[in-house]
């Protein structure tokens, strides 16, 4: 079974998240900060991080950028209500980001883009 973290600093999307994917045949690991998921994933191998971008102390984009300097294996999707460019969706992916998701998202996308991430 996959296993995937969520890191969100609000933990109704957290919970929400986390029901969609246990309901979709994942393992999930919560996160409520980004100093929080850095540690598990010292200890735990992750398939796929969610990760929100605004957030308070450690923001998604330094989170994403230490992940990538550490294990560029492990996948990472931004989930945010932040719409950016397409330019700067594709910088990103350039980076090794697998997917950017906007927030509201409903079930069956998110279900639908984790899928194709982790089949990728």
């Amino acid at each position: 079974m996959k296993k995937i973290m969520v890191v969100d600093n609000e933990p109704d999307i957290v919970d929400l998240t986390r029901t969609v994917l246990e309901l979709g045949g994942y393992t999930v690991v919560p996160s409520y900060s980004g100093e929080e998921a850095l540690r598990k994933l010292e200890k735990e191998k992750v398939d796929l991080v969610l990760l929100d971008i605004m957030m308070p102390g450690m923001s998604g984009w330094d989170v994403f950028n230490r992940i990538k300097k550490k294990n560029k294996e492990i996948k990472v999707a931004f989930m945010s209500v932040l719409d950016i460019s397409d330019k700067r969706k594709q910088v990103l992916i350039d980076e090794g980001l697998a997917d950017y998701i906007m927030k509201p998202f409903d079930k069956e996308t998110l279900l639908q883009r984790v899928d194709k991430i982790l089949k990728s």
